[in-house]
């Protein structure tokens, strides 16, 4: 009897804990979920002192935002591989997922165009904020003090103290002259 007795709490736990049931599935993904949430948290915290050393954190914060949803995927991703009725799930999902991203790659052309224009801006920094520039394009030239760059697009300040909002994949695309930059 006393042998019985010392078994229940460990079938009581392998009862939560098993992928298995409905109770064990909700443990889990709380479990999951939680540690996921930790590591985002780190994250955060990490590129927040980071960001106090830098002057320009537009890629720091793109990195963080890109670690932190890479982060949940790979937290559902593991968390539905260890439950079985789930595998088939994910199976479907990854399937759908392609599909998708081909439609939405096609529809947003311009915009992961920006995106991906944006992304070597920032990663290769070509241009700077508080540089003086000129931007040869299909419009004409356009000459601007660069006030920030954005994944998306870049903000020139002109002489008339205008500002001139510009998509990244036409930065890339034109020709660009530096016409003065901030004092180093």
């Amino acid at each position: 009897m006393m042998a019985a007795s010392m078994d229940d709490p460990v079938d009581a736990v392998g009862r939560w804990l098993n992928p298995r049931t409905i109770g064990g599935a909700a443990v889990l993904g709380a479990v999951v979920f939680a540690l996921a949430s930790l590591v985002v948290l780190s994250i955060r915290v990490g590129a927040r002192r980071l960001g106090r050393h830098l002057s320009d954190i537009t890629t720091l914060q793109f990195v963080s935002a890109l670690a932190q949803l890479l982060t949940y995927v790979t937290a559902f991703v593991l968390y539905a591989h260890l439950i079985p009725e789930l595998r088939a799930l994910g199976t479907a999902l990854l399937t759908g997922v392609s599909v998708v991203s081909v439609v939405v790659g096609l529809a947003a052309q311009a915009t992961l165009g920006n995106l991906v224009a944006g992304f070597s801006l920032v990663l290769y920094k070509q241009v700077r904020v508080g540089d003086t520039i000129r931007v040869i394009s299909s419009l004409g030239a356009i000459t601007g003090k660069v006030e920030s760059i954005t994944l998306g697009f870049t903000v020139l300040l002109d002489d008339e103290r205008h500002q001139v909002i510009v998509p990244n994949s036409i930065m890339m695309a034109s020709t660009v002259v530096r016409v003065g930059s901030p004092a180093a």
